[in-house]
């Protein structure tokens, strides 16, 4: 990696990661102050929420919204921060790779001492940091958003918690490490934003029709959305060590593919 242009890099996208940082901190914050007046109508809430089909209630994760817990995984994190997330990740690998590339900047990167190697990893380092304060952002807000607006009896565990963000920051450090990928074969940025924004949806539609029917269930293995069940984490019911471990390799794999790649292709610059 090289330290001058991570700096530098870093320099001229961190306004744009504390925004999506602050945005998505803002979006926990709201969330969690609406559930005290939620949790004084869960009867009545349930009750409406069982007249729902049962695919629907599934697919939104509506079976129960008797804990905080299980409110924010449906409210939040499982409606909101996959968009957030999702279009950041998307957005910054390619902005980070192809967009130097479609408008010769790359060139003069390369003209000076430093290493397609070094250049690729560097960017990689920048968009994992970019995602690093995104969920810190996020998590700092969510707790101290409990801290401050819920009872002790309606807050959730800090464990919890933890393991929601964490999961959450594995399940798009993957995303971002196969638009990665895709921004380091694609030189043209409008494309390579295309493939990798269209893969993202594909896979979040599919996770989605999964949920919706048992007899279309196994749609969700090929996406990896399915690895990222905030309503089961919060519930206890989620292998949160399988599913960490999976898209960890799943990161590291398209993150290396990327720089390898990068690394021999020919360039036009």
């Amino acid at each position: 990696m090289n330290i001058p242009l991570y700096k530098q890099m870093l320099k001229s996208n961190i306004s744009t990661f504390i925004s999506f940082g602050f945005g998505s901190a803002i979006y926990v914050i709201l969330m969690t102050s609406f559930y005290p007046i939620i949790a004084e109508h869960t009867d009545k809430i349930d009750e409406f929420i069982k007249l729902f089909p049962d695919a629907l209630k599934k697919g939104l994760g509506l079976e129960s919204l008797g804990s905080y817990g299980q409110f924010i995984s449906v409210e939040y994190y499982g409606l909101l921060f996959p968009i957030i997330l999702g279009i950041f990740s998307v957005m910054t690998a390619v902005q980070l790779l192809a967009k130097l590339v479609d408008r010769g900047s790359m060139a003069y990167l390369l003209s000076t001492k430093v290493t397609r190697t070094q250049v690729a990893l560097t960017q990689a380092m920048v968009l994992v940091t970019g995602l690093l304060i995104i969920m810190t952002f996020t998590f700092l807000g969510g707790l101290g958003a409990g801290e401050i607006l819920l009872d002790d009896k309606y807050s959730i565990a800090f464990k919890t918690f933890f393991q929601i963000n964490i999961v959450g920051f594995l399940l798009f450090f993957a995303v971002g490490g196969y638009s990665f990928l895709i921004s380091s074969v694609v030189n043209d940025q409008k494309l390579a934003l295309g493939i990798a924004g269209g893969l993202t949806f594909l896979f979040y539609g599919l996770d989605m029709i999964g949920k919706l029917s048992s007899e279309l269930e196994w749609i969700r293995k090929i996406t990896i959305f399915s690895l990222y069940e905030p309503s089961a984490i919060s519930s206890g019911e989620a292998n949160v060590f399988t599913s960490a471990l999976i898209l960890i390799g799943i990161g590291l794999v398209t993150y290396f593919a990327a720089i390898m790649i990068f690394k021999r292709r020919n360039l036009p610059i």
